[in-house]
């Protein structure tokens, strides 16, 4: 039976191409929601991004005829902006001018009409008020994805024989065709490799894109940084690694990607000098209420955002807490070696042989 998805604000901020994630049914929009959807757009961050792209997926659709009457998606539903009156519909017990309840409004005002309505949110509450009246409501699951669902980098791989792990200290590498013609890889992954004939022999190796498995050499401490772990060696490996020039570190907070990167970019930069600066940048987005505006110069300004790098600059420095004080990682940046700029200032730069 065809469903009717009344679709609250919350879920097209949190997947912007949530309209079309309905197969067959009917999606209905509040009128409510694009009120909401409208006082975001302005927003810098990823609730701004979002809601922009939504209006911009509303507008596109109006052009196929008139959305509030309904126009049909390619997945072979309809989409409708509802206009519904919902001053009958709401039992008197809730404030009908909170937009939630307009929203919970408009999905008992179709519920009335004998439709099979759903109502969509990732408000809890809106959930339980929905029940409350009869409603079925649903959680918007998509884009939920568990850590261990990415693509770690890395794979245990069992050989036949310790003789093929002994080969390969002894060559530095090995074909892939050696170990398993058959085997999947991607560029750059990186391979555990331990034999199956109960031998304690283990190497660590990484794909090098022509069908060979490079053993990963030892890697002195940089910056008085050494890797604890095989993940913080894959890592260091690749950030120290010239020919690749991106790298996507994805893990859970004081794991040290922020440290390796750094500890790696200083290495290319004062010690190596393979490029002339390092820019370390990040975003200036809150995690919680915004703290409004920051007394001070810009340096002043950033201070909040940008403490994280400055920790880990005071770690790699070995500095005491008489040092910290003077802040002497401003030599790095009189030098000419170390650039730190918060994201929103680059946009449109052009940043020749820097390590970022």
């Amino acid at each position: 039976m065809k469903k009717t998805f009344v679709i609250d604000t919350n879920v097209l901020l949190h997947d912007p191409k949530a309209i079309f994630r309905f197969e067959e049914n009917d999606v209905v929009i509040p009128i409510w929601v694009v009120e909401e959807i409208d006082k975001f757009k302005r927003e810098v961050t990823e609730i701004g991004r979002s809601a922009r792209e939504v209006s911009r997926e509303l507008d596109n659709l109006r052009q196929k005829g008139q959305i509030a009457k309904g126009v049909e998606l390619e997945t072979g539903g309809t989409l409708s902006i509802s206009m519904e009156r919902v001053d009958d519909s709401l039992p008197p017990t809730l404030n009908e001018k909170k937009a939630d309840n307009l929203i919970l409004g408009v999905a008992l005002s179709l519920k009335k009409k004998k439709q099979k309505v759903v109502l969509v949110s990732k408000d809890t509450n809106l959930r339980i008020k929905a029940d409350a009246l009869g409603i079925e409501a649903q959680d918007y699951e998509r884009g939920k994805i568990h850590f261990e669902e990415f693509y770690s980098g890395w794979k245990n791989l069992k050989v036949e024989s310790s003789s093929l792990i002994d080969k390969i200290y002894a060559e530095r590498k090995i074909s892939i065709a050696e170990i398993d013609k058959s085997l999947e890889v991607h560029p750059n992954q990186f391979f555990l490799l331990e034999s199956l004939d109960g031998s304690s022999k283990s190497a660590l190796c990484r794909y090098d894109n022509d069908g060979v498995l490079s053993l990963l050499e030892d890697i002195k401490p940089i910056w008085g940084i050494s890797p604890r772990n095989k993940e913080q060696r894959f890592a260091l490996d690749l950030l120290l690694n010239d020919k690749i020039s991106l790298v996507t570190l994805v893990g859970k907070a004081g794991t040290g990607k922020t440290l390796l990167a750094i500890a790696a970019g200083l290495y290319k930069v004062a010690d190596e000098k393979s490029f002339k600066k390092l820019l370390v940048t990040r975003p200036i987005f809150p995690l919680g209420k915004e703290l409004g505006f920051l007394p001070g110069e810009l340096e002043d300004k950033l201070r909040p955002w940008m403490q994280p790098i400055f920790d880990n600059l005071e770690l790699l420095l070995h500095l005491t807490d008489s040092q910290k004080k003077t802040s002497p990682y401003k030599e790095l940046s009189e030098h000419g070696i170390l650039q730190i700029e918060a994201l929103t200032y680059i946009r449109g730069r052009s940043i020749p042989n820097e390590y970022i």
